[in-house]
């Protein structure tokens, strides 16, 4: 028996400062003349501070299959083993869309490809003359290509790098399946870490009623109400960043007029630009705590990754398991065949002898009747062979259904042979081995790495909250003035009165003259016209600046929420460490158990092969004496069932021992390294056929471990 087993598919300002000599009115001009340059420079980035963040986000709409950076090998001294080859990836959400020169793609959907559930082409490139000639290879090949268990795990990581893009923009990241923190449990300032930019523009016309001119603002008696009109544009821009610091930059532009005298210009703008920024200090302040969210995103993504290399596994052994019970069906359906041709001819025969008074009627009896178990043996072999030929169709196809596929008869091409020995020099290597690869043991180190980050936040969240902030403002006020021209005095008729009411009088010629009030009249010689321009001129040479700063000190008494925060976060992390020896347990069963059954299906095929070749002797002898007439036709029957039944244990553990060995493999976390598959093969659903040749990788002959060391932690 021979068998294709073996092929191989791949996967960084330095500012000088003078000191200034000058002295009285030099010194003032020049602290002047720093303000200006300060208030010019905050404005700059009130300009620049929007544009450079969105051009630094750059991605596409549709990100294209980039291969991914070139991973690095594990840290020395790390315990977290690295991750297989993942070569090329079919999407990259951890990058926005580009944000420029298209401005609008941020606000738009990612076009994501819809699952393709339409079994591969491999599929009809397989088949001839009407049925499926299958490898054991191809069958993991189309197991890769078209497992739903897989296209439906693929997802993950994906879902994983839309988490780190939301943990960057300094959200809560999402749940991924085998990660225990989607993100940390502190209770710490949220911060955005995208820029953002609001505007608003508002109108206001306003008519109040006047009671009185002069309090109400009007300074015209008669006057009966007060009419203004304010138009207001106001921006501002606002982001954090990840030392615990909130930036804030608003201009504020107000033109307002009314049918007042009393206002010094008419229409009237001002202006508005305040520079704000609030520091943590204590609670909340740091990179490392900041980023907390972030770090536990891209661990989640390294579980994913494992996540998906145990569903690898898994399927890859199911395909396996399917494909040797196929193998064992189908021989056992042609080895109860043949037991029917020995019967079928054992039957006859005896029948013949029957009719020529040789032999008795109870051995055609006993002839027929181990004839018609035969017939039943082969229609429950047959039926066994009809499911076990569904399930592995199930494990190659999306859709078995299809029509090309739902009466496709599967012949395997491969046979079941004592493999090589694959056993490790001893157990504590296996131990050691497993504890190396087995994906559920990774999946529980970076989930103890995100409890240690989750325990470092909330230690940060137990401190009282220390808020430093300042504020510079700077303020232009402009507008229409009118320009006083000549000034007359007029009589107003009223005279002016003493204290007891009687006009107050002054002796002009003899006559005593009473005095009146005089009514001050200042023609206008023109208007005086300013502005927007004025107000921010006034604003960049820090005509009118306002400079601010606080610190806050928030201290809680008690603080029993953070502290039940931080007690929870430790026992977690004790639970998870309790868990990993668990897991270790676990594994060192499962390779326990394996290793045995491996072993002992090794002497069970032994065993079987020596009884089925005994047999098989005794079956030609006991023949042999039955032509010779000194056997019965009983004892032929007997060892005839007796060779079928060796043959039929033979088969069974030659499977038994594929299968055992495809276990054992499992059990040590080496399915993809021994099959010859890295986790990009099935992220994009596609095996490289360039690299088909045993023992190579990209054209070069290398060993099974260089087939895994080109993943690392990424």
């Amino acid at each position: 028996m021979t068998t294709l087993w073996g092929r191989v598919k791949n996967l960084s300002l330095v500012a000088d400062q003078r000191q200034s000599g000058l002295r009285g009115a030099m010194k003032r001009r020049g602290l002047l003349v720093a303000k200006s340059f300060l208030a010019m420079l905050m404005a700059g980035l009130l300009v620049v501070g929007p544009i450079s963040p969105a051009v630094a986000q750059s991605s596409s709409e549709n990100p294209p299959a980039n291969p991914a950076p070139a991973p690095s090998a594990a840290p020395q001294g790390s315990s977290i083993a690295p991750v297989s080859s993942l070569g090329l990836a079919k999407y990259d959400f951890t990058v926005p869309p580009v944000a420029f020169p298209s401005l609008l793609k941020p606000y738009q959907q990612i076009k994501i490809d819809e699952p393709a559930i339409t079994n591969s082409p491999r599929l009809d490139q397989l088949v001839h003359d009407g049925k499926l000639e299958l490898s054991l290879q191809d069958a993991v090949e189309l197991a890769l290509e078209n497992s739903l268990d897989i296209a439906v795990q693929r997802y993950y990581p994906w879902i994983a790098d839309a988490s780190i893009l939301k943990a960057k923009a300094g959200g809560l990241g999402y749940s991924t399946p085998g990660a225990n923190f989607s993100s940390s449990t502190a209770n710490l300032p949220s911060l955005s870490y995208d820029p953002a930019l609001s505007g608003t523009a508002s109108v206001s016309d306003a008519l109040t009623p006047v009671n009185n001119p002069f309090i109400s603002g009007t300074g015209v008696a008669g006057e009966l109400n007060l009419v203004t009109h304010t138009t207001e544009f106001n921006t501002q821009y606002s982001q954090s960043f990840d030392t615990g610091t909130n930036l804030n930059i608003s201009w504020n532009n107000t033109r307002s007029s009314s049918n007042s005298t009393e206002n010094f210009f008419n229409p009237a703008v001002q202006s508005t630009l305040t520079i704000g920024f609030s520091q943590a200090l204590l609670n909340g302040f740091g990179i490392a705590v900041n980023t907390r969210n972030i770090r536990i995103a891209k661990n989640n993504r390294k579980i994913a990754d494992w996540a998906f290399a145990q569903q690898a596994i898994t399927t890859i052994t199911n395909t396996i398991v399917a494909y040797w019970e196929l193998v064992y069906a189908r021989a056992n359906v042609k080895v109860d065949e043949q037991a029917i041709t020995v019967s079928e001819k054992l039957y006859n025969d005896n029948k013949k002898q029957l009719d020529a008074g040789t032999m008795a009627p109870l051995d055609v009896t006993r002839a027929q009747s181990e004839l018609a178990t035969d017939r039943q043996n082969l229609i429950v072999a047959q039926t066994v062979q009809l499911q076990d030929e569904q399930i592995l169709k199930n494990a190659i196809t999306k859709n078995p259904l299809a029509p090309n596929v739902v009466n496709l008869e599967i012949i395997t091409t491969d046979q079941p042979k004592q493999p090589a020995s694959i056993e490790n020099p001893s157990f504590e290597d296996s131990i050691r081995e497993a504890f190396a690869k087995r994906p559920e043991l990774q999946e529980q180190l970076y989930n103890l790495k995100n409890g240690e980050i989750d325990i470092q936040a909330t230690r940060k969240a137990l401190l009282p909250t220390l808020t430093l902030s300042g504020q510079y403002s700077s303020v232009g006020l402009a507008g229409n003035t009118p320009i006083p021209g000549a000034t007359t005095f007029t009589s107003s008729e009223v005279p002016i009165v003493d204290a007891n009411g009687n006009p107050v009088t002054v002796d002009i010629g003899g006559v005593a003259t009473p005095i009146f009030e005089p009514i001050v009249n200042t023609a206008v010689a023109g208007t005086t016209q300013q502005g927007f321009g004025t107000a921010q001129s006034q604003i960049f040479h820090n005509r009118f600046p306002e400079y601010a700063a606080q610190l806050t000190l928030n201290l809680p008494l008690r603080n029993r929420s953070a502290q039940g925060d931080s007690a929870r976060a430790i026992l977690t992390q004790r639970q998870q460490e309790t868990a990993l020896q668990q897991l270790k347990n676990a594994a060192l069963l499962d390779v326990r158990n394996t290793y045995i059954a491996l072993t002992q299906d090794r002497a069970q095929v032994d065993a079987a092969s020596e009884a089925r070749q005994l047999q098989q002797e005794t079956f030609d002898a006991e023949q042999k004496k039955y032509r010779l007439g000194a056997s019965t036709v009983y004892n032929v029957i007997l060892t005839q069932r007796d060779l079928i039944a060796a043959q039929g244990t033979e088969l069974r553990a030659l499977a038994n021992l594929e299968e055992a060995k495809a276990n054992y493999e499992r059990a040590l976390g080496r399915t993809l390294d021994v099959n010859h598959v890295t986790i990009a093969d099935a992220k994009s659903g596609e095996v490289e056929r360039e690299t088909l040749i045993p023992g190579t990788l990209h054209g070069k002959v290398v060993g099974t471990e260089d087939v895994s060391k080109g993943g690392g932690m990424r």
